[in-house]
Order: C-alpha cells, then structure tokens, then sequence
C-alpha cells in the first residue's frame, strides 16, 4: 500500500514539474543576455541579467507600468459588473416565479455554447456606432448586463442550497425582494461571489482577443496586447525583455489565485448543495 501511494505521489510530481518546465524556462530566460536564451534548452544560469526588467519596462512608447493600470481598469470594472449583474439574473432565476422562466434559462445555458467569434462583428459595429471604439466601455458595460451565462448558472445552483425557509422568515419581517437579495443571499454566497471574482480576474486579464479587437490606440493597451507590440517592436532582438515583461504579467494571477484559492474551492464545492 505504501509503495502504491509512493509510486502515485511520484509520478503526479514528475507530471507536475514536466507542466512547470515551460514556466520556469521562461523565468530563467528572462534573466539571460538574448544571445544565449535559445543556446540551451536547461535551467541553468551563467549570468544574472536584471537588465531584460530595466529594458522590458521602458521599452514601448509607454512604460510598462501604464499598461498595468489600464488592465486593472478593465478587470476592476469586469468584476464589480459580473458580481452585481449575475448575481441579480441568478436570484430572479432560482427564487422568483415568472412567465417564461424556464426557457429564458435554457436560453441563457445555450449561450454558454456559442463562440465568443460568432457575436463579435455585430457587437464590433453596435460598440462603433455608438463611438465606443478605442476606449474601456465594450470591456466594461457588457459586464453589467449579466452576459457570463457561467456565473449565473453557478450563482443560480449556489442560491438554490440556500434554505427557502430564510426567505419566507425575511418576508414575515417585512423584507421585500431586495432586501431578502441584499440582506440575506449575498452575505451567504460569498464563496460564488469569491469564485466569480477570481475566474473574471483571470480571464479578464489574459483576454487577448477582445481588447486587441476595441483597443488600437498605443496608449488603450492593455498588458496581452502590449506584450504583442513589445514583440512587433523589438523584432527578434530582445526577447529577454518579453519574457521579464511576461513574468511580470504574471504576477498579479499568481497573487489572486494563491489569496483566493481557498475560497475558490470552497464555491466550486459548495455550488449546487444542500
């Protein structure tokens, strides 16, 4: 039994350290001059070059710095407008009675199967008539509108293991729909709250795609697409500084994933029980 475990807990380790190789290259690469990066493909380091950060940074028409913010600006909006909006469709769903409900749900989980590729033309001309173009509103205002159909499925199971005898004791006191909402369900979903945050967070922050599509403008770019200048910018001569530059990225995932990783196993596991 013993040896089984041993075996078991060996091979997951060696799996995991075969999935880290391309990171903790990447990290070592980031500190190599450019002339010796693609020389081997090992971990080892001969010399130490802080310099790929100092370059990285200052490397584009703008310091990287302010591709940062404008990122925070897009994920900070993506998640107050998931958190507000999905959490009010996911309530009207699994509490109140209405005419259509049923298929107006199944319409909301069949969106979840629709590329993100079939609805970016229209939504491109929508937001550029409406002058949108090269500023944050096509990132930020759809987020207000509950379109993560995810989310709200995940909030909809969470609320339904919420007792129902909490509601009709709130009714008794009086509470009406959005006070039962704002007083009783939001404090006790925390755990989907926290899962929603972290999942746009990341998927926020790593979008590509879309921010290439609205933002065009050198100062708009937010860190995926200035990573895509950097290299257009700096051909093949300085790829030290787009891997010190994508190290950098990274940090802000690995910081929220690692503060918020109990509380998204909590609302993973917790979604959807009594």
């Amino acid at each position: 039994m013993a040896t089984r475990r041993f075996v078991k807990h060996a091979i997951l380790i060696a799996c995991g350290l075969v999935m880290m190789y391309p990171l903790l290259w990447m990290i070592v690469s980031s500190l190599r001059p450019n002339e010796e990066i693609f020389r081997t493909p090992g971990l080892g380091l001969d010399s130490f070059e802080i310099e790929n950060y100092i370059d990285g940074w200052n490397a584009l028409s703008h310091p990287f710095g302010h591709y940062l913010i404008n990122s925070s600006i897009i994920v900070l909006g993506s998640i107050v407008g998931n958190l507000l909006s999905c959490s009010m469709a996911a309530y009207a769903f699994a509490r109140l009675r209405f005419r259509g409900r049923a298929v107006m749900f199944a319409a909301m989980l069949a969106t979840i199967m629709l590329p993100v590729h079939v609805v970016i033309v229209p939504q491109y001309i929508i937001f550029s008539q409406l002058g949108w173009v090269n500023t944050f509103l096509p990132l930020i205002v759809p987020k207000f509108l509950a379109t993560e159909a995810f989310f709200i499925f995940l909030m909809v199971q969470f609320i339904r293991g919420i007792p129902r005898e909490l509601d009709e004791a709130a009714r008794i006191d009086g509470c009406g729909h959005f006070r039962i909402y704002f007083r009783i369900i939001l404090p006790l979903m925390v755990p989907a709250l926290a899962t929603t945050a972290i999942f746009t967070f990341i998927w926020t922050w790593n979008d590509f795609f879309g921010q290439l599509i609205y933002l065009t403008r050198p100062d708009m770019y937010t860190v995926p697409v200035a990573l895509r200048a950097f290299v257009d910018a700096s051909s093949d001569s300085s790829w030290g500084s787009l891997f010190a530059m994508s190290i950098v990225s990274l940090i802000p995932v690995f910081v929220i994933f690692l503060f918020g990783q109990r509380y998204l196993l909590k609302g993973i596991a917790t979604t959807g029980g009594k």
